[in-house]
């Protein structure tokens, strides 16, 4: 059966239709502008909807399949589906790609999900807060491209929640505040206006925050299993083993990941820029240009400091977040030229052998 893909096109006139199945996957101009009619027929759009270690769940139009693992892909790409060689399927352009620093003694870049829309970073109103943490999942999707909405959960168990969402707004303000209770209708009413029909959202943030909780009310369903947490310490375990995206009934896609325990930057300068505005902002201000914002005269970041405008704790995070961005990037970067250079080593020695034996 050839399919028809010309709606999936960019051009023609707008008219009030039912979503397509690729829309309601996500499908939007930003991927048809990728790619000919011809191309959609003889390798179909699909997206890759979970990861599993055996490969790449991808789901399209009438495709709902699991493919070997070979394109460099992570959950919510879009994929063009090469039938014949499905590890050489390609990978569209992405809008946005969240990344980190693969956790352990590696230097490998882990991507952890693409084309998401908004990020919703998701903690609790308990000993589970952390500032630190949040500027970390903020520089994190303000890099990516992603627009972040803080989320401050089990509300309901605290007497004032203003302490936390005051923290909370000091992050940035460009990055909205939502307390709310994860269960029951809550989330789906208060949440309506990120989560509307062909979108894709991500819940990010530690294990035991209410990610589940949060997805299982968009969905209107248990379809994740929830656990509590440790009442000693409010950290959690481990729920949600993969990430994974899930169609709610008003027709957005929602990702629940499980918590990361650690979460280095990588290639974020700009993200963390982003984050500290304020910062950057004040250093533009110092009298000399290679400022160190200790003890040279003229400093604007000092005054700042010594007039209460300017927390100190978020200097120091500043500093800490840029230091750990430059070491993990100048990392990546001298494993990516010993990995050329060993290519090229390796086909310099093909070739030699190849003119031996000629």
């Amino acid at each position: 059966m050839v399919r028809d893909y010309s709606a999936f096109l960019p051009g023609g006139t707008p008219q009030r239709r039912e979503p397509t199945a690729l829309e309601r996957l996500g499908w939007g101009p930003a991927f048809a502008s990728q790619i000919d009619a011809g191309a959609l027929t003889e390798t179909p759009p699909v997206r890759v909807v979970a990861v599993h270690r055996s490969g790449l769940q991808v789901a399209g139009d009438g495709i709902d399949e699991t493919i070997p693992p070979g394109p460099e892909a992570t959950v919510g790409d879009w994929l063009l589906l090469d039938r014949a060689r499905p590890r050489s399927s390609r990978v569209l352009e992405r809008k946005s790609l969240i990344k980190r620093r693969a956790p352990g003694t590696g230097r490998e870049v882990q991507l952890i999900a693409a084309n998401i829309d908004t990020v919703f970073v998701v903690t609790s109103c308990n000993a589970d807060f952390n500032v630190a943490r949040l500027e970390r999942y903020v520089a994190l999707a303000f890099e990516a491209g992603i627009d972040p909405v803080i989320l401050l959960t089990k509300a309901d168990l605290t007497e004032d929640t203003a302490p936390y969402v005051d923290a909370a707004q000091a992050v940035s303000d460009r990055v909205p505040v939502v307390a709310l209770d994860a269960r029951g209708a809550e989330p789906a009413q208060v949440l309506t206006d990120w989560c509307k029909s062909g979108r894709t959202v991500a819940f990010l943030g530690s294990s035991g925050v209410g990610k589940s909780t949060l997805t299982n009310a968009l969905l209107g369903a248990q379809a994740i299993a929830t656990k509590g947490i440790r009442e000693d310490d409010a950290k959690g375990r481990h729920t949600t083993t993969r990430r994974e995206l899930h169609a709610t009934p008003g027709g957005c896609l929602v990702l629940d990941t499980p918590g990361m325990r650690e979460l280095q930057l990588t290639d974020a300068a700009t993200g963390i820029a982003d984050v500290f505005e304020d910062i950057e902002a004040l250093t533009g201000r110092c009298r000399f240009t290679d400022c160190r914002h200790e003890t040279e005269p003229g400093c604007a970041v000092q005054a700042a400091i010594e007039d209460g405008s300017l927390d100190p704790a978020r200097l120091n995070r500043w500093r800490k977040l840029q230091a750990e961005d430059a070491f993990n990037s100048a990392s990546l970067a001298e494993r990516r030229e010993k990995d050329r250079a060993f290519g090229k080593l390796v086909r310099r020695a093909v070739k030699a052998k190849s003119d031996r034996e000629g």
